[in-house]
């Protein structure tokens, strides 16, 4: 990357910066490659982070669907992990796995349900088969007593489990229906499909194991007995490790990722199977080399950029993201390793831009905590909007859930020094509510970012990038208006 003129003495946010078009032989945007420069090689370079209020089952078979990868949160003990990493790994590839009730589930409880899931529906299954369905809009009004076989819908189309996603799009809109459902010999469900799913199954790759199962990672952090859920979470299946902490250049975090690798070497000669370790948080090209050379395959690069984090205004400390992007993504080059940039991300520009910085890929966490697929329940303001909760993971909040073996005293004096907000309002979109909708509007700026310098891959993207210097209006200049002026 390069910028327009010389590369100015101070520090960057995304908004303090522009990319300029360069010649470009890229015909179309559906000709880059957009396969993750960290080592992992992820058919999109997305990362769902480690946040209690973003990363669960749902969200992370979706986005592995979509070719990314979710983190699960260090805080959840290690045999709930164990089941949620074995629940991805069983999940179809293609075919969504679907909220699914019994014929005697209520409206009420179907209606709390159906939400989880992006294509507003609920599958009514009787010893695995499928009954019916149940659409969210076809509830709304009724009694919530009344029991969802009365209601439910036996339209839905029917497709063999190995149907191929353009079949599944073309039975849909001859029958012009909205669902279709895989069905084994047996009667059993497989899962379900609606137009636009087929559709992005057809355009996207799923980010696959070894063995062509969806890729899902989980955090350890560097408290307690990380040895042992450490490997707690390699037997279960994890495919990456991340070790993380606010101030991650500290003696602690390079002894305990020390420790941690020793424990991924070990399962790696035991089953052939070596799984990359990640580790951050640092700001600084020194913090980087650090952490690989104490065994990080990956550094985890952002203090304070993130919409739930408030150590920069507690405790001044952080950094610019921008700039500790390109520091620390040089820095890690140089030793063949990467970064991924984590937080500050709120639009498709800052992908791209992180991207063009060197970053191998980008986390992302409170944009994605509204959205049907993030773990929180789904609520409603006074004046009919739908959010979720989130909260930053060194809240008071996020603390109380972590330290929840300590004593009441412990817990209570841990949880007196927070950073982070413990309780904040993320409003779905009612263009994108869901993270597939999300990861469309990233993928095609992102896509067309590439065109723009003329790169069919981000290896190429990095290189080729121009990267000016914007003052506040030329950024302004450059925001859309819903309204005229």
């Amino acid at each position: 990357m390069r910028f327009t003129t010389s590369k100015p003495d101070y520090d960057l946010t995304y908004d303090d910066v522009f990319m300029s078009p360069t010649r470009s032989s890229v015909r179309s945007r559906m000709d880059v490659d957009l396969t993750s420069t960290d080592g992992l090689a992820l058919p999109l370079p997305l990362i769902v982070a480690n946040m209690t209020a973003v990363s669960g089952r749902r969200m992370a078979e979706t986005v592995a669907r979509r070719g990314g990868i979710a983190i699960f949160p260090q805080d959840v003990p290690p045999a709930i992990v164990a089941k949620s990493i074995a629940r991805v790994k069983n999940a179809h590839t293609v075919f969504e796995s679907p909220v699914h009730v019994s014929p005697e589930t209520t409206v009420g409880e179907a209606l709390a349900l159906i939400p989880k899931r992006s294509h507003g529906m609920a599958v009514v299954l009787e010893d695995g088969a499928m009954l019916g369905y149940i659409a969210e809009a076809d509830l709304e009004g009724l009694d919530r007593f009344v029991q969802v076989h009365e209601m439910m819908r036996t339209d839905a189309v029917e497709v063999p489990a190995d149907a191929e996603p353009v079949t599944v799009f073309d039975r849909l809109t001859e029958r012009r229906q909205k669902y279709a459902a895989a069905v084994r010999d047996d009667g059993t469900l497989v899962g379900v499909l609606t137009r636009t799913g087929a559709m992005r199954s057809a355009i996207y790759s799923p980010a696959l194991d070894a063995d062509g199962r969806l890729r899902v990672g989980t955090a350890v952090g560097i408290s307690g007995n990380v040895e042992e859920r450490a490997e707690a979470v390699l037997e279960a299946g994890t495919d990456v490790l991340v070790m993380d902490t606010a101030h991650g250049h500290q003696d602690r975090m390079l002894e305990s990722l020390q420790l941690v690798s020793a424990v991924r070497d070990a399962h790696a000669e035991k089953t052939g199977r070596r799984v990359l370790i990640v580790a951050g948080n640092v700001v600084t090209a020194e913090g980087t080399v650090d952490l690989i050379e104490s065994g990080a395959d990956i550094v985890k690069v952002g203090v304070g950029p993130g919409a739930m984090c408030t150590t920069r205004m507690q405790t001044g400390v952080g950094r610019p993201q921008f700039s500790a992007v390109l520091d620390c993504a040089e820095a890690a080059h140089d030793l063949d390793k990467a970064i991924w940039a984590d937080g500050g991300v709120r639009h498709p520009r800052d992908v791209a831009l992180a991207l063009a910085a060197g970053a191998g890929a980008v986390m992302v966490g409170s944009w994605f905590a509204g959205t049907h697929e993030s773990t929180g329940t789904l609520m409603t303001d006074a004046d009919g909007r739908r959010y979720k909760e989130s909260f930053g993971m060194a809240s008071a909040r996020a603390v109380r859930s972590r330290t929840r073996e300590q004593s009441f005293f412990d817990r209570a004096r841990a949880a007196l020094f927070e950073e982070g907000i413990s309780a904040s309002k993320m409003y779905l979109d009612p263009q994108r509510p869901g993270v597939e909708d999300l990861i469309d509007f990233i993928v095609t700026g992102v896509r067309s970012s590439c065109t723009y310098a003329g790169a069919r891959r981000l290896a190429d993207f990095h290189a080729r990038a121009c990267v000016g210097v914007q003052s506040r209006s030329g950024y302004e200049e450059g925001r859309p208006l819903h309204v005229s002026w």
